[in-house]
């Protein structure tokens, strides 16, 4: 019976450094070739989902968290916000004094001061992750942030800001009701960075999106995880397995926990499973 397999990203099938493990990659390949099917389901938008990525084959993705569903190219949904929300929003940010970034497909959009501000919270993020943070610089970590560009834009699937405070986030949902707000980087109040997205959206309801396009059965579905973020995925999927490398929270919702990413854990996960 073919499967239709879930990959987060970051952490999942590639490290906290961005490395690409190179039996992920012959895992990948051998699954479909059994006719399973596999798609991201990743926080990242479009324009973070390199080549290098998309040519180990895939079926298509999930992006941003779940605002965004595409299947071999075509686009199943695509969940924006207004010109107007982000308008909001991007003032919001600038009085407060917090640099943000806008998550496009188009691309990634920096505010003015972003590059620097966000260093402090993009290395402790690569060093809680176990990365190597000597060396490395935003623009090393973000290689495709565009800086200098429009913000008020109506092109956007949410809207990543440093975090001053878990106060700033507490704030941001009080100041937006009619967007989801939420954080990455840690728990609770460790969190680094707040967002802004599409009201309701979910990596879990976007999974639910893809399933009815494709006539397929939530029966047949496998969810990979290592954050917080992705414990409605597992939830959604008949099958969940988190990275040995992942938290506490991801672990507790999953049916089975595999190797650290850059201990050949998908590979290890997709052979117990039976995907190879």
């Amino acid at each position: 019976m073919s499967k239709i397999i879930f990959l987060d990203v970051d952490g999942t099938l590639v490290d906290y450094e961005n490395r690409l493990p190179e039996s992920a990659v012959t895992a990948i390949r051998a699954a479909r070739a059994k006719g399973h099917r596999v798609y991201l389901c990743t926080g990242r938008s479009r324009a973070e989902v390199y080549p290098n990525l998309w040519d180990i084959g895939l079926d298509g993705m999930i992006g941003g968290n779940g605002s965004y569903v595409e299947d071999h190219g075509h686009v199943v949904m695509h969940q924006l916000l207004t010109a107007e929300q982000c308008r909001r929003v991007v003032d919001w940010l600038h009085g407060r004094g917090l640099e943000f970034y806008l998550e496009s497909n188009n691309g990634l959009f920096a505010s003015e001061h972003f590059e620097t501000a966000a260093l402090p919270a993009a290395l402790e993020y690569t060093k809680r992750k176990g990365g190597n943070t000597e060396g490395l610089t935003v623009r090393t970590m973000m290689p495709d942030m565009v800086y200098g560009g429009e913000l008020y834009r109506d092109d956007v699937n949410k809207i990543s800001f440093v975090l001053n405070s878990y106060q700033d986030h507490l704030d941001s949902a009080a100041a937006f009701p009619d967007l989801q707000p939420g954080t990455w980087g840690g728990k609770g109040e460790t969190a680094l960075f707040g967002d802004l997205g599409f009201k309701g959206i979910t990596k879990a309801h976007a999974v639910h999106v893809l399933l009815e396009y494709l006539g397929a059965d939530a029966a047949d579905t496998i969810g990979f995880g290592d954050a917080k973020v992705d414990v409605p995925l597992l939830e959604a999927c008949a099958f969940g397995v988190a990275m040995g490398n992942g938290g506490p929270e991801v672990k507790a919702a999953a049916d089975y926990i595999t190797d650290d990413v850059e201990r050949d854990g998908l590979y290890k996960a997709f052979a117990h499973i039976g995907l190879l």
